[in-house]
């Protein structure tokens, strides 16, 4: 979850940046650095660690001059260390960069084909490099929205150049920018709160944006084309609290909103694509934690339980491996007949899940191999486990996890793709290709989320009903079972969630015009069964909202609602079809008028039995 922040004015650039940088450091972050213009030319102090490791820094090897640009660095290609650390400058060219770069091998192929050489392992890097080659012939605007056009990927770019002193050249996709306005002198960040107290009057940007800040505020463009857009300034008055916020109604939409970085950063140092291979833990080295395994058990509550149901078939799937869920609360390990070959992964977003950790230590009183997939650092499962991956989601408020699930997604398929290479079942080239596969979620999910109006009008149109039923076949059943337990958790309306196929088996006696069915039927292999299904609850008059596959033109006239997602491979369709069923439970329920974020009876983190 890396910061970034800049400004250009009369103030002290340097101590301007750190200031918020360090209001960012909630997001988490590995390394640290700074660059400044100091008249013709660029002076850059980073540093592997926290903050205060390069304050000491600069103390010891001080710069001064403005414009400035700051980063906050987690690892995504390359290990933390100072050459990897951001800003990366070359030549008359420095830069921070939050995001992925989706086609990192080919553009260092054509780099390095055009006599380019490297200095770290990062992509950002790249992006550097191309800034420096178009300067040769171009302004620093057109050479960074030039450089942009080969990039494949989501960015929230700061650029300086010697070309363009007073400047700071700024780009956005799929990753949160904002531009701070005030008399004489203008901030850049990733978040609102590192600019809270500087200013209030704030520019949001947009995807494919492109823009130049100056002391003198800030002019935006289109990627590609650079057409001017008119920006609206808004003005921010608010306090700490709403600031988390950053003006949603509520902590849940603007976590649901947050999916896209979320998977990213989850995503993030974790693609070896030159492997085609994956590493987990937190550590340099997954130290023989996937060697051997010959099953897998994972454990996990909830929504978390949902998750490791989806977990169960792509590790399937993908690593050839037999997988068995087990429900954290009611695991008996006297049950469980672990063998030296097994891996017990516990999910958890909070890491404290009482029934979760249990269920781990009576795994590991048997000398059982044990993983962590949690959210929070230094929580108690991830410290009790062998290794830990964190989904590094960032925090969570709204008790209704959201984000915390699609993370946890994205880990589980790394893990499925681990283990598949690790055993075999994937070569090279299948690695890489669901490598980037993965590496295209955060932009399927932000164009999911595009359609939230959509949505709300749906929902209005459905808020009085009292009864809901969800259905779904294969990777999609626990996406039903998930789409269900939202809307009861936060709206109080009573749903349930079954696999379509179960349908006839008993629920399709409650079938009738006031009990409407959510019926979640993407292209892939659970298809035309799941379409027969909708077609049985139909035929009894009961209501149908389905969710379904762009294009999707067979199925509209037997339903009565159709929300469109991205038509994908069927193994990434549980992130597209998981966006809008948590849409539709927090619209309906903010109509019903419930308490979103703090639902009765229910808490964040069930820490007791």
């Amino acid at each position: 979850m890396c910061g970034i922040v800049g400004y250009v004015g009369p103030g002290e650039g340097v101590d301007i940046v750190l200031e918020g940088l360090r209001r960012l450091e909630y997001r988490g972050y590995d390394s640290a650095g700074v660059a400044v213009l100091d008249g013709d030319s660029i002076k850059v102090r980073r540093c592997k660690g926290k903050l205060q490791a390069l304050r000491d820094l600069l103390k010891q090897s001080p710069i001064q001059g403005n414009p400035a640009i700051g980063h906050t660095r987690w690892a995504t290609h390359g290990v933390p260390s100072q050459d990897n650390a951001h800003p990366h400058q070359v030549g008359e060219c420095v830069l921070v960069h939050n995001g992925i770069v989706e086609n990192f091998l080919e553009l260092r192929e054509y780099l390095y084909a055009q006599g380019r050489r490297f200095s770290s392992q990062t992509d950002t890097e790249l992006i550097s490099h191309l800034v420096d080659m178009n300067l040769e012939h171009d302004d620093l605007l057109h050479a960074v929205a030039k450089a942009l056009a080969r990039v494949k990927g989501s960015f929230a770019l700061a650029v300086l150049s010697t070309r363009a002193p007073g400047q700071i050249v700024v780009a956005r996709r799929e990753s949160p920018l904002v531009v701070g306005l005030a008399q004489g002198e203008t901030f850049v960040a990733s978040d609102i709160p590192a600019i809270l107290g500087f200013s209030n009057h704030v520019v949001v940007m947009e995807d494919n944006e492109i823009g130049v800040v100056t002391r003198d505020g800030y002019e935006g463009f289109t990627l590609p084309g650079l057409t001017k857009k008119q920006k609206t300034v808004t003005v921010v008055n608010m306090t700490p609290a709403m600031a988390e916020k950053e003006g949603y109604k509520h902590f849940m939409l603007k976590e649901i909103f947050e999916q896209p970085q979320a998977i990213s950063d989850t995503l993030r140092g974790r693609m070896d694509f030159d492997k085609g291979d994956v590493v987990l833990s937190e550590s340099d080295e997954d130290a023989g934690l996937l060697q051997g395994v010959e099953r897998v058990h994972l454990m996990a509550c909830g929504t978390s339980l949902h998750a490791a149901m989806v977990g169960k078939i792509l590790i399937t799937k993908l690593a050839h491996v037999p997988v068995e869920v087990h429900t954290a609360s009611d695991f008996d390990p006297d049950m469980v007949f672990a063998a030296p070959g097994d891996l017990f992964v516990a999910i958890s977003q909070s890491g404290e899940t009482i029934d979760t950790l249990k269920s781990l230590k009576a795994v590991q009183a048997k000398g059982g191999r044990t993983m962590g997939i949690c959210n929070v650092v230094a929580s108690s499962i991830a410290r009790q486990v062998d290794t830990v991956m964190y989904t590094r989601a960032g925090p969570e408020v709204s008790v209704a996890s959201t984000k915390a699930f699609t993370a946890q997604l994205a880990a589980l398929f790394l893990l499925a793709v681990g283990l598949g290479r690790r055993r075999g079942a994937l070569d090279l080239d299948g690695g890489r290709r669901m490598l980037n596969m993965l590496a295209t979620v955060p932009g399927l999910v932000s164009r999911c989320l595009a359609g939230s109006d959509k949505i709300r009008e749906i929902a209005h149109n459905y808020m009085k009903y009292k009864d809901f039923l969800y259905l779904g076949r294969g990777l999609m059943y626990p996406v039903a079972l998930e789409g269900a337990l939202k809307l009861k958790e936060i709206s109080y309306v009573h749903a349930e969630g079954y696999s379509a196929g179960e349908m006839k088996h008993g629920p399709i006696a409650l079938i009738d015009p006031a009990f409407p069915t959510v019926m979640v039927v993407p292209n892939g292999p659970w298809y035309r069964r799941t379409a027969s299904n909708l077609e049985e609850v139909r035929a009894r008059d009961g209501l149908v909202i389905a969710v379904v596959s762009e294009g999707n033109r067979d199925l509209g006239a037997m339903t009565d609602e159709v929300i469109e997602v991205p038509d994908v491979d069927p193994l990434l369709a549980p992130f597209v079809a998981t966006i809008p069923l948590q849409l539709f439970a927090y619209h309906v329920a903010d109509l019903r008028g419930t308490d979103v974020d703090q639902p009765r009876n229910l808490a964040k983190s069930v820490t007791v039995e």
